[in-house]
């Protein structure tokens, strides 16, 4: 029984760290570093920016993509490559990317928890609604006020950066135009988010948002983003325009990369 237990531990603790850190042959890219004092999560943040060409040899103003796990020794290095080389083919359009770099990950990228276990996964958790407060008081702000951007933006994120994602897709639409989600760790509390989804959407606004959202073949993602799509496709949401993409294939951490330039083309057009 001892064996069994420390088995999915150490599968749970695995899903959680999960972030798809920067391997070994991304190249850093040429980008700017800046930080800010942010009194709703009461520390310093790292943030990390990237501009395509388009933004330096011009004076033109550019969409903004905001990435969790965005630090340079996190998933910014790939994100930031693939996104250059899309713009280079012509399959996006140019967009600045953004990254925040991690502090105490599974504490801002979750909501609150009535179930002991999720609890046990760090000192804090439950934090989501504060670093959210950050992202759209004090980070967007921010970059509106340092670069050249559009009112259009959206936000990356993967795993329990998913879930954050697709919380701030049910519950605060406006924030973003577009949002994408890869194996959104939709059974954090039980479920609680996927089982609230039909009621968030009913309060839907009437300005046009787009979901791209993915799930692997891990059994706890695959049946929760599968039941997540059944949710969309019940609705009636015309200025909605959403993409479920089953990736029965891929593992909880291959399918970041594996589908990331299929995300980002159809998201960022």
């Amino acid at each position: 029984m001892m064996k069994i237990y420390f088995f999915f531990s150490v599968l749970l603790i695995g899903f959680l760290n999960c972030s798809n850190s920067q391997q070994p042959n991304d190249p850093i890219p040429v980008h700017d570093t800046f930080t800010i004092d942010s009194k709703y999560v009461n520390e310093k943040r790292v943030i990390t920016v990237w501009f395509p060409d388009e933004y330096k040899n011009s004076t033109d103003s550019l969409p903004v993509l905001y990435m969790l796990d965005g630090g340079i020794k996190e998933d910014f290095p790939h994100i930031a490559n693939t996104l250059s080389e899309l713009i280079k083919a012509k399959k996006i359009k140019p967009f600045i990317l953004v990254g925040i770099e991690n502090t105490q990950r599974r504490r801002d990228l979750t909501p609150p928890t009535s179930v002991a276990k999720d609890k046990e996964i760090a000192p804090v958790v439950g934090g989501s609604a504060a670093f959210r407060q950050f992202i759209q008081a004090e980070l967007i702000p921010e970059i509106q006020k340092k670069y050249r951007t559009t009112a259009k933006k959206g936000i990356i994120g993967e795993s329990l950066a998913g879930l954050f994602v697709t919380e701030t897709f049910l519950i605060a639409p406006d924030m973003f135009d577009f949002y994408i989600a890869f194996d959104p760790s939709l059974w954090w509390n039980n479920k609680q988010l996927l089982i609230d989804a039909p009621h968030h959407l009913k309060s839907f606004p009437g300005t046009a948002k787009s979901f791209w959202f993915a799930g692997s073949s891990a059994k706890d993602i695959f049946e929760n983003t599968s039941a997540l799509s059944k949710v969309l496709a019940s609705s009636t949401l015309p200025n909605l325009k959403w993409h479920y993409s089953p990736e029965k294939k891929e593992k909880h951490h291959t399918i970041f990369r594996a589908t990331k330039e299929k995300a980002l083309i159809w998201s960022l057009n």
